[in-house]
């Protein structure tokens, strides 16, 4: 459970109506599968330990005793098991039955939470034994148990709380619980309640599926949580009803595992307890009241020493970018529309007559110009308007140079081409710079004198230069000081490099215009290079991702560390685990290394950025980071890891 993951699981057993023997024995063999997989939380169904339709069955005597023996059968394996236990099964008090959810833990019985929402309408006919919840909680004493003389909490509002996992606080949904308008377990997670195990027994009707499934999504979603949903499947009466066991693992919106229907099995997945707990703080209207206040008793037990959870759900080696097609062209398209509106309204508010833009062939000047094309567009704006300008120097190739220049034409831009070989020479002249030292000093001056240019044009033009620097450069700091770094609008400054390329590219598939579409594509498949030192062989002999490493490593340590605020270890483990396929973990620390170093040694670029309109997830780069915020990461987390790891 390190780094904040927890194993959890649903499982649907192999039940007989009414049959507690049997029934008991299944689940005992779900809890030792369950064991064997390390799981640390293990939901059951609604009633699994006697069969959901049981119908009046119910009110016979040796059901109900039945059921408690096999419940004290469950408590007595548990003993021997690192492991939280959540079965269903109908429970009498006080001449009342109740359909509860007892929860256990090494052999303790550490509550029941009884049903709150009892249906009794279509197919539904609970009213007819089971009473709801009691308005407040209560302690009993279950002899047959082996609980003589301790009190049992008894009660909706009952939270259950890891001692040495602070981040786990579990609470208690059944069934239609999760269906009403206010379900508990909102309540529960008011009350600092991070994962939510929902007992079950939902039978299957047309299209119920995708409902279901929209359900625990959305109220994963809304309360920042795990949503564990166990549902009764084959073994129940199908008089009238089918089940088909749909379990599913949820976390904060997203699916991470569901079982196929009418199959009863048993569906394995990890929380990440470390990044709902970073959601909720990150979001300032997400309030915790605490759980006494609340009215909730929180019921305590310690898991043993704490073990690295071995991790099987999907980590997206793009996580700004969707990975379903149709969902992808959906955000490219909807980032297009933020991007330009932006622009429209900055434009139309300065009353700018022209948009100037250095275009060099690339795939962040090739962004802006496409969002710019659009923002004209929408003003109702000539294109001609959008003054491109080209200003090839010592490390321009033909390659670029005629990508930059088909893809204005092909757009109805207009194009200029100012070169600043003479410009650049006459400068180091001037500063007394040798011209064959190809240093920060000679890739620089390019960088400025290009934007020096792009300024004074704009002038010229009563229009606005817009930026094209992305977020991942102006993350690891990778444009020049005033150079290529500054602008009077950065359209490109909230989208990461790796999402560039799919806008990009989206476009390019979207395009009707034949040669468009080849060049965007050509545009793509040219390496990334600032073309600052001069071509060997007339090829691009500078390539960022061989200098600061690959980008589809940074966007990714880049997404950890700003959204969810996670610690260098815990990116480093992730990305081990995500791209193992593509990097050893010498390559994955070294420039993860090289990402933190460049993120907090560059901040001074950041705080002085253009505006821009914020379209990812992620905050503005010039909001990133204060120094103090900086500084404190830097000494109390990154320099602690690196000591840790020197010896890697």
């Amino acid at each position: 459970m390190k780094d904040g993951f927890i194993k959890v699981a649903a499982a649907t057993p192999d039940i007989e109506v009414g049959n507690t023997a049997f029934n008991t024995e299944h689940i005992l063999s779900c809890m030792q599968q369950a064991q064997k997989e390390h799981v640390k939380l293990l939901v059951f169904p609604e009633l699994c330990i006697s069969g959901y339709t049981c119908n009046d069955l119910f009110l016979q005597d040796i059901l109900l005793d039945g059921c408690l023996a096999g419940l004290e059968q469950i408590r007595s394996a548990s003993a021997a098991m690192d492991m939280v236990i959540v079965a269903g099964l109908p429970f009498l008090l006080h001449a009342r039955l109740y359909n509860v959810a007892a929860v256990l833990f090494r052999g303790r019985l550490l509550g029941l939470v009884p049903k709150q929402h009892i249906p009794n309408y279509s197919e539904f006919y609970e009213a007819r034994h089971f009473a709801p919840a009691p308005a407040d909680n209560e302690h009993v004493n279950i002899p047959v148990l082996g609980a003589h003389g301790h009190q049992i909490p008894f009660g909706a509002k009952l939270l259950f709380a890891a001692e040495d996992l602070p981040d786990f606080v579990l609470g208690i949904d059944i069934c239609e619980d999760l269906w009403m308008p206010i379900p508990p377990s909102c309540y529960h997670a008011m009350a600092s309640a991070t994962v939510i195990a929902n007992l079950s027994a939902s039978d299957e009707t047309t299209g119920k599926e995708a409902y279901r499934r929209q359900l625990v999504s959305n109220q994963s979603a809304r309360l920042i949580c795990g949503y564990i949903y166990a549902d009764a499947g084959e073994g129940e009466s199908s008089t009238d009803l089918v089940f088909a066991g749909h379990n599913l693992i949820a976390e904060n919106g997203s699916i991470l595992a569901q079982s196929e229907r009418f199959h009863n099995e048993m569906t394995i997945s990890e929380l990440d307890l470390g990044r709902l707990v970073s959601e909720r703080r990150r979001m300032g209207t997400f309030t915790i009241t605490p759980p006494a206040q609340a009215g909730y008793e929180v019921c305590s037990f310690s898991f043993g020493q704490p073990e690295e959870t071995t991790l099987t759900r999907f980590y997206s080696r793009t996580p700004f970018v969707p990975n379903v097609k149709e969902d992808r062209d959906r955000r490219c398209n909807e980032i297009f529309n933020i991007q330009a509106m932006g622009l429209k309204k900055r434009l139309a508010h300065t009353h700018c007559k022209s948009a100037v833009i250095g275009i060099s062939g690339g795939l962040d000047s090739t962004l802006a110009l496409l969002v710019t094309v659009r923002a004209f567009d929408l003003l109702g704006l000539d294109r001609s308007g959008i003054r491109a300008i080209t200003m090839p120097c010592f490390g321009t190739t033909d390659r670029t140079m005629n990508n930059a220049c088909t893809l204005t034409r092909k757009l109805g831009a207009t194009l200029t081409e100012i070169p600043i070989h003479e410009a650049v020479n006459l400068h180091f002249r001037d500063i007394g710079h040798d011209p064959e030292v190809h240093d920060v000093t000679y890739e620089n001056s390019q960088a400025r004198q290009r934007t020096l240019i792009l300024m004074n044009v704009a002038n010229q033009s009563g229009g606005m230069v817009i930026g094209t620097g992305d977020m991942s450069e102006l993350a690891l700091g990778w444009a020049t000081y005033n150079g290529d770094h500054m602008s009077m609008y950065g359209v490109n400054c909230s989208i990461p490099k790796m999402l560039v390329r799919y806008l990009v590219l989206y476009y390019a598939e979207t395009t009707e215009d034949s040669m468009l579409r080849d060049v965007l594509l050509d545009i793509l498949d040219t390496p990334v290079s600032p073309e600052l030192l001069p071509p060997k062989d007339g090829k691009i002999s500078q390539k960022t991702e061989d200098l600061v490493g690959p980008y589809e490593l940074h966007d990714f340590y880049l997404y950890y560390m700003m959204r969810f605020g996670y610690t260098p270890s815990k990116i480093y483990r992730l990305a081990c685990y995500t791209f193992r396929d593509a990097y050893d973990r010498a390559t994955i620390y070294k420039w993860l290394r090289t990402f933190y170093r460049r993120f907090f040694s560059q901040q001074f670029k950041r705080s002085c950025l253009p505006d821009g309109p914020r379209s990812e997830v992620l905050p503005s780069p010039h909001a990133v980071t204060g120094a103090c915020q900086a500084m404190l990461l830097w000494q109390c987390g990154w320099r602690i890891w690196i000591r840790s790891h020197r010896s890697t």
